[in-house]
């Protein structure tokens, strides 16, 4: 019974990779279409800046929602604090963004991600996430 087990295994596994071997082959050309439009399309999508509070929102940037509760933002965490005047919070925009790139330096103990050293944020979009935020 093992045997077949086995035998029925293997030949489950040589059938799917000689078809995902056939399938690559079949749309080998429409994957080079495909990334000559995303190479076409990046320069145009490269001019664009975000703004800062697209950063602030943007999943895969900032992703300040994951953590604070900023007004518009739609679904909030909970594990930072609100993002609510913070004028009065942080007077000096410096120290706001040193606490945004790096907020190990005040807290060695944060669970804040360092979005300076990390490289996730440029120094660019950080000023406009830091003007952003010190608006709110």
């Amino acid at each position: 019974m093992r045997k077949l087990f086995r035998t029925l295994a293997m030949s489950a596994a040589v059938s799917v990779l000689a078809l995902s071997a056939s399938m690559s082959s079949v749309y080998a050309a429409d994957d080079k279409k495909a990334d000559a439009a995303k190479a076409e399309a990046k320069p145009a999508e490269a001019k664009k800046e975000m703004t800062g509070k697209e950063l602030a929102f943007d999943r895969g940037l900032g992703n300040c929602l994951a953590c604070h509760m900023i007004a518009g933002g739609e679904l909030p965490g909970n594990i930072g604090p609100p993002l609510i005047a913070m004028k009065a919070r942080f007077p000096d925009k410096a120290k706001l963004k040193a606490q945004i790139a790096d907020a190990r330096v005040a807290n060695p103990n944060t669970i804040m991600i360092p979005f300076g050293p990390m490289g996730i944020l440029t120094d660019a979009e950080l000023d406009r996430v830091v003007d952003f935020i010190h608006e709110l």
